[in-house]
């Protein structure tokens, strides 16, 4: 009977030892690790910016309780992807991040078995990325883009600014993101009179005659969409040069707008990129990307740049200013 007690006792002991110990020197914290692919250049942007504040928002800080391995294959996609993405299957990453359409098929095509979150991606049941929005039916979820369907809307506005408009240069990426924006085009200028000139974009290297070409071929404006993510030394390089031509540049993206491009009418990127933060989130805490729906923007920005406006002489008119969501004076 006293040996039971005694049993007892220690057995109560434990069980309060247990309980008055903390939590989290019962079992540390765990640390995930998770890829972020991109087609562009190392360094800071934006974008980036806003999903480390995506992960931050989760209660994530990057080298404390989340690593993040970042690889950047400096607009050399096709060629480059494989072995990042070796690299990353062999780091054993818990979840990869593709940034855009060209690593979000180059991950698909490199692990089944992964899951794969996508920042943003043109047509993804088309490119045979996912089966449905509401049911991705894979390994893959994440964030898709309207910005292709909007090059129709860049040239109504570009229209209501520049109002003898003929004359459009189009510039736009190879691959499936450039070839959806350019076909989206092409139906909205022939219903607002307007001849389209088409151009595909590679990199920075390709900015100068990009500029040269506009001004030979007589475009009275430019609607771009970049090549993969460059930095913003190098939107400022393409925008100055644009400048210097006095050609008005439209583009989707506010990073555009802020390098000094007339006006840019597009989603909320910051928005997206933050967004991002949340599907890693889910996926870390069990959550199949089969069944997490893939998420289209629900935020569109009018942004203005006066500034550019002054320095090619082209004037505002103030019904558009008026539905501009920020205005750079």
């Amino acid at each position: 009977m006293k040996g039971k007690s005694l049993a007892l006792y220690f057995t109560l002991y434990a069980l309060l030892f247990a309980l008055c110990v903390p939590a989290s020197a019962q079992q540390p914290p765990r640390t995930y690790r998770i890829g972020f692919l991109s087609g562009g250049s190392s360094g800071r942007s934006p974008n980036i910016e806003a999903f480390r504040q995506g992960l931050r928002d989760q209660g994530y800080i990057e080298d404390r309780n989340i690593i993040v391995e970042y690889r950047f294959a400096e607009g050399k996609g096709d060629a480059r992807y494989p072995a990042l993405l070796s690299d990353l299957i062999r780091l054993q990453v818990e979840v990869i991040v593709a940034d855009g359409s060209g690593p979000s098929r180059a991950a698909k095509k490199a692990t089944s078995t992964i899951p794969i979150v996508m920042t943003t991606s043109t047509d993804p049941v088309g490119q045979g990325l996912i089966a449905s929005h509401a049911r991705p039916g894979g390994n893959i979820t994440g964030l898709t883009s309207t910005s292709e369907e909007l090059g129709g809307k860049l040239l109504e506005l570009t229209k209501e600014i520049v109002t003898k408009l003929t004359r459009v240069m189009v510039v736009a990426p190879a691959g499936a993101a450039g070839k959806f924006f350019l076909k989206e085009t092409q139906a909205p200028a022939r219903a607002l009179g307007i001849q389209l000139v088409m151009m595909v974009v590679g990199g920075p290297e390709d900015y100068e005659s990009i500029v040269e070409a506009a001004a030979k071929e007589r475009a009275e404006a430019l609607v771009s969409r970049l090549g993969p993510s460059p930095l913003p030394v190098e939107r400022q390089k393409f925008m100055a040069l644009a400048v210097k031509r006095r050609l008005p540049v439209v583009s989707q993206g506010t990073d555009d707008a802020t390098a000094g491009a007339l006006f840019s009418y597009g989603r909320d990127l910051s928005a997206q990129y933050r967004r991002v933060g949340v599907f890693v989130d889910k996926i870390l805490k069990g959550a199949k990307p089969a069944e997490l729906p893939v998420e289209a923007p629900t935020k569109l920005e009018l942004v203005i740049n006066l500034q550019t406006a002054k320095q090619i002489n082209v004037t505002i008119p103030s019904h558009v200013l008026l539905r501009a969501d920020k205005v750079i004076r």
